[in-house]
């Protein structure tokens, strides 16, 4: 098995289950020393006793993406314990709330999806390219989604923190690439996580869900993971600003 990431420090945010975690495992498997970073504090701290357990080096942090100076506190953390930074894989989110009508979508909702979706990606991003930097970093990828392309019913909040996740993750490319820093986003399609096991429970959800996709399947983590290291890794030394699909064909129709 090839181990691309030896010696490099890498950074995700949330971390603790799903997407995160299932790319926390790969990277470790590839030698590289993860820095778990979460909001779920338990959680993160039983991610990486995991890898460390599995013989791989990880170190926990909890951070509300929400909170720039949680994110340059997690920063240091990172820079402290493993003095570098080289890959950072900013995925932390917030799920999708619906209303029945537009009008209805509450505030607080609105606020909070964006704080986090869109808001955390770009402090997550301005704590981390200045460690990036110095350590001679060379990738940055965010969480986009098939929404990022698309639009869904009654989830306003949620299609404009992708939409801009999309939008962010193109102008930081354009501005960081002369650093030697590449930032591109993935855009997964519905994936078995935690944060879609209520919605996964409804029969009807599920199936509707699948439908949308030619596949005809949701995705596993690790499908998820396995694009992420792609792009983190050398073999993906021009992709800059790019969105990567990998969402079973939802976005063809």
């Amino acid at each position: 098995m090839s181990r691309r990431f030896v010696d490099k420090v890498a950074l995700i945010t949330g971390a603790a289950s799903g997407i995160g975690l299932a790319t926390a495992r790969a990277f470790a498997a590839e030698g590289a020393k993860l820095v778990i970073a979460d909001l779920n504090e338990q959680g993160a701290a039983e991610a990486a006793a995991a890898i460390e357990a599995e013989g791989g080096r990880a170190t926990s942090f909890a951070v509300d993406v929400a909170d720039y100076d949680g994110c340059v506190a997690m920063v240091a953390h990172a820079m402290s314990t493993f003095g570098a930074l080289h890959i950072a894989f900013n995925n932390a989110g917030f799920p999708s709330v619906s209303a029945p009508e537009f009008e209805d979508f509450e505030v607080e909702a609105w606020r909070r999806t964006i704080d986090v979706n869109l808001n955390g990606v770009f402090y997550c991003m301005k704590a981390e390219v200045p460690a990036l930097r110095q350590s001679g970093g060379t990738a940055i990828i965010n969480t986009a989604s098939s929404a990022s392309f698309m639009v869904g019913p009654n989830i306003p909040a949620y299609i404009t923190s992708k939409h801009g996740v999309a939008g962010l993750t193109k102008a930081a490319a354009n501005d960081l690439i002369r650093h030697g820093i590449r930032v591109n986003a993935i855009a997964p399609g519905s994936t078995i996580t935690g944060m879609t096991a209520r919605r996964l429970a409804d029969p009807k959800a599920m199936e509707w869900l699948k439908s949308l996709s030619p596949i005809g399947r949701y995705a596993e983590a690790d499908e998820m993971a396995r694009a992420v290291l792609f792009m983190a890794s050398d073999e993906a030394s021009y992709m800059v600003g790019s969105l990567m699909r990998v969402d079973g064909g939802m976005t063809l129709r």
